[in-house]
């Protein structure tokens, strides 16, 4: 409601699920695998998209506030599209480095699943989201992550006991994700 709204939506959902199936295949080819291997591992069809806005009005005293805290996404992918007001910053480096706005263009997290999937070979994304003081920063996310039953675990493909041993556990991403929320250990 209203239906403009809800047609408009799921075009753009469309267009997320097949950018996002090609990101996928990339990844899954640097990591020397076939192109279907890390969308086929997240749940084929059954990986879930779910879209969030966030709204950072003007803050005056913006020095003493975060937008959100450091952290890393626990799905697999995070596509994001800002309103072109600064704040999102990633850790690179030993420090906090600002991610510039360019019109038009959509930004790309790696996070958690596709760390565990690849067993650390890609890292999930830790940033963080400033506020401004003059300016109203919104942004649109939309997080790829594997349906709740799904059991994701460091693909067999890229562990070997001797070179390459499991970096992470496997599990339910639904017992991954009340863990990662309660703060206790993997």
């Amino acid at each position: 409601t209203p239906q403009q709204c809800r047609e408009v939506t799921e075009e753009y959902n469309k267009e997320i699920l097949k950018l996002t199936d090609k990101i996928l295949e990339l990844l899954s080819e640097g990591l020397g695998l076939e192109p279907n291997t890390l969308k086929s591992s997240l749940g084929g069809e059954d990986i879930e998209a779910e879209m969030k806005i966030n709204h950072y009005p003007p803050c005056p005293q913006p020095e003493l506030a975060l937008g959100v805290e450091p952290h890393t996404d626990m799905c697999a992918l995070t596509l994001l599209v800002p309103n072109g007001v600064a704040g999102l910053q990633v850790w690179k480096d030993g420090n906090w480095v600002a991610v510039d706005c360019l019109p038009g263009a959509i930004l790309v997290h790696v996070g958690d699943q596709i760390e565990v999937l690849s067993n650390g070979k890609y890292t999930g994304v830790l940033h963080r989201t400033l506020v401004n003081k003059e300016r109203t920063r919104m942004s649109w996310a939309v997080f790829i992550a594997p349906p709740h039953d799904k059991v994701i675990g460091p693909l067999t493909q890229l562990v070997d006991d001797d070179q390459s041993p499991p970096k992470y556990s496997t599990k339910t991403f639904a017992d991954y994700r009340y863990r990662k929320i309660n703060k206790l250990p993997q």
